[in-house]
């Protein structure tokens, strides 16, 4: 079956300006046939009039939480609410609209929202007190829980903070209601993990695949896989005969339990998954570790002090960090390592070194993950290891910046999410949401990416314009570097003959529109694999 789309204006995201656009596509099965102007196309069997619409190819989120997405978008959402007055008012509402919960979850929430941004259970218990509140920060680093909450998990002024994390106390030592990091991850997340049924994660995973085809999604790549989220796509691929509606690439997530027995243990876990036989829907290609923390919650590990004198260690301390990565590589898996501030970048770096060094000299395509502030040098030292950049725009949305750049509070701030240092060195940039930490919209993504203004508040004037990238290049960071990013960039990603005919059209041309356009666009069409899996209008379809 092939199908001639004609009357379009296709970007193609080719890296050759000479091939960058088109008139028209052929989809031959499940792969495009044909990519050119419209003279030439062949006849097909069926013809699609695109009526002078904007074809893209399909996004391709290359950091994202797909069962945490799911879950979030259907919890209390608390990033719009800019003061403690807001938040308390959705819960109390959110209380009042489920008054047969046991337990009430949000989401959301920013640092600079809260007095002092120190959150306390007795704030949340203001409005809700009678059951537990689990309310996950913005950075999804933090878990802001009320009293019940407390109670439920069982931590008390004797509960000792696990590695890697801190449960806040007051003066006199007890609990206050924050728990920052692996203390989020140990008690909130495990107690959360315990009580969620298989029934529910079918829910979140149906969830997010229905949100991101809607907005352009045609491909993911998950990274804090575990055997919950492994088991749910199983179970959703089981349904579908053996497909999904959009293509699943899953890092492993690698805890540091203090003992390098038990982590090399989990990286076993990985290879055998790594190497097990898979589908190009859903396949593990690698593992994930997270270095350090967040720049808002002054816990990423960074070179220099904080303005208030404070600094944060790494989770994954160099020597615990080592063997992991140097098992990882040797059997070919891809090492993606969360690192915020800049001394988690360097030991990050340190480690492939390492391993290049301990396993030879090979192709190999490792990923850094967030590089919120990253030394001079890092983006050159990454070229010459083979490192992707992999960045989220947006994370530098300015609505959310202030609170980023008071923690710092000095010249660093001017150094945020530099883009254009990783394409001027020569490393691979691929662009993500990292949802939900952030909003999954791809289009909103690209405006902050080309305006470096906020996609949440359009009445924030732009920041660091400087780093601000042309449509084009950013477009192509988030399809075809994004797809290039888990090693996929010879087959999907771009609209190329032979390639896997992934590819979106719009109501809107933000190319002749100009960027603003970006925020009201919408998706008509999403197509994966040749098959239409989202369709928000009908397009003219003729033979």
């Amino acid at each position: 079956m092939t199908t001639l789309f004609v009357n379009g204006r296709v970007f193609t995201a080719d890296p050759d300006p000479a091939k960058a656009w088109a008139e028209s596509v052929v989809i031959d099965g499940d792969t495009f046939a044909y990519v050119g102007d419209a003279d030439g196309a062949p006849d097909a069997d069926t013809t699609v009039d695109l009526g002078g619409r904007l074809v893209l190819p399909g996004f391709t989120d290359a950091h994202t939480h797909l069962l945490m997405m799911g879950a979030a978008l259907a919890q209390v959402q608390l990033t719009d609410a800019r003061s403690l007055d807001e938040i308390q008012a959705l819960l109390r509402g959110a209380r009042a609209d489920n008054p047969d919960t046991a337990v009430l979850r949000g989401r959301g929430w920013l640092f600079d929202s809260i007095p002092g941004g120190a959150p306390t259970a007795a704030m949340i218990d203001a409005a809700v007190a009678d059951v537990p509140v689990y309310l996950d920060a913005n950075d999804y680093h933090s878990c802001w829980v009320n009293s019940a909450a407390l109670a439920q998990l069982g931590i008390t002024r004797d509960t000792p903070d696990p590695l890697g994390g801190e449960i806040a106390r007051d003066a006199e030592g007890e609990p206050t209601g924050m728990l920052y990091e692996t203390a989020a991850t140990r008690f909130a997340w495990r107690h959360r993990d315990a009580t969620t049924t298989d029934v529910d994660r079918d829910e979140q995973v149906e969830r997010a695949m229905e949100a991101y085809l809607a907005t352009g999604v045609t491909g993911v790549v998950d990274m804090a896989f575990d055997e919950f989220g492994l088991a749910a796509f199983e179970r959703a691929q089981q349904r579908r005969g053996g497909e999904l509606p959009i293509r699943v690439a899953a890092h492993w997530i690698i805890t540091n339990t203090g003992d390098d027995s038990a982590n090399l243990a989990q990286v076993a876990r990985a290879i055998e998954l790594a190497h097990a036989p898979s589908t190009p829907w859903l396949r593990v290609v690698g593992i994930k570790l997270i270095l350090d923390g967040v720049i808002d919650a002054c816990t990423a590990a960074m070179r220099d002090p904080y303005a208030d004198g404070s600094n944060a260690r790494p989770i994954w301390p160099l020597e615990q960090l080592k063997p992991v990565i140097a098992a990882a590589d040797a059997a070919n898996l891809q090492v993606a390592q969360h690192a915020i501030g800049d001394y988690a970048s360097q030991i990050a770096l340190d480690a492939i070194e390492h391993a290049v060094a301990q396993n030879g000299d090979r192709p190999r395509r490792h990923r850094i993950e967030h590089l919120e502030y990253a030394a001079p040098g890092t983006a050159e030292r990454m070229a010459q290891l083979g490192v992707t950049a992999s960045m989220q725009p947006v994370h530098a949305d300015p609505a959310i910046f202030a609170n980023w750049a008071e923690m710092l509070g000095d010249a660093r701030v001017e150094r945020a999410f530099p883009w254009p240092e990783y394409e001027d060195a020569g490393a691979l940039l691929a662009f993500s949401t990292d949802a939900p930490t952030a909003p999954h919209h791809a289009l909103a993504n690209m405006y902050i990416a080309t305006t470096r203004a906020s996609a949440l508040d359009r009445g924030v004037p732009a920041l660091h314009p400087r780093y601000a990238l042309p449509l084009e290049r950013s477009i192509g960071h988030a399809t075809r570097d994004a797809a290039a990013s888990v090693g996929d960039g010879d087959w999907r990603g771009r609209i190329a003959p032979g390639f896997a005919a992934d590819l979106i059209v719009l109501d809107t041309d933000p190319f002749t529109d100009g960027a603003p356009s970006l925020l009201d666009a919408r998706v008509l069409e999403t197509i994966v694999a040749g098959r239409s899996r989202y369709t928000a209008q009908e397009i003219r379809r003729g033979s």
